[in-house]
């Protein structure tokens, strides 16, 4: 219960920020995507399905308040969450190349599916523009602030960790 509590106000803090503060300090109408670094930190340190539940609680918050197409968001951070959730195997903590690189590719990828389903499908074929004025832009400005917010959700999820442990071998 606690574990869900905690990974609940980390969502809202980081859609707060996203959709306030950091809209406000965007470079270039651009500004970074912290719920895809909250999805796939969670994906790889806790695995393929709290990823998904993750990646569909994010994707449905931006569903509800910002995109037209209920549902979009949902099912991309959901699928998005499960691939990151499948390198838990290959994650240690003090290692901090790994989440860099998925954090990234999942940015990277986001906004290529994004430019697929909502930009090409209207005959929008401008994606040379796309990916030079918006994609990496967002992937530099959200693998800036990844550097912090990773570091401040590993400790979160370390401290959730041993007090689960703690509370597990009370009943033992």
């Amino acid at each position: 219960m606690r574990r869900k509590v905690n990974v609940f106000i980390i969502i809202a803090i980081c859609f707060l920020l996203q959709t306030t503060l950091f809209q406000a300090l965007s470079f270039a109408s651009i500004s970074p995507n912290l719920l895809i670094i909250v999805v796939s930190s969670f994906g790889f340190m806790r695995g393929k399905k709290e990823g998904m539940y993750i990646g569909f609680a994010c994707g449905l918050l931006l569903d509800i308040f910002g995109s037209g197409i209920l549902g979009f968001y949902a099912l991309l951070y959901m699928y998005i969450g499960y691939i990151n959730g499948c390198f838990r195997k290959m994650f240690y903590p003090e290692d901090l190349k790994l989440p860099m690189l998925l954090i990234a590719g999942s940015d990277l990828g986001c906004n290529l599916l994004i430019y697929f389903f909502l930009f090409l499908f209207r005959n929008r074929y401008h994606f040379q523009y796309y990916l030079w004025n918006i994609m990496l832009p967002e992937l530099v400005y959200t693998m800036l602030i990844t550097i912090f917010l990773y570091v401040i959700i590993l400790k979160v999820n370390q401290r959730l960790e041993t007090l689960e442990k703690r509370s597990a071998s009370k009943f033992v």
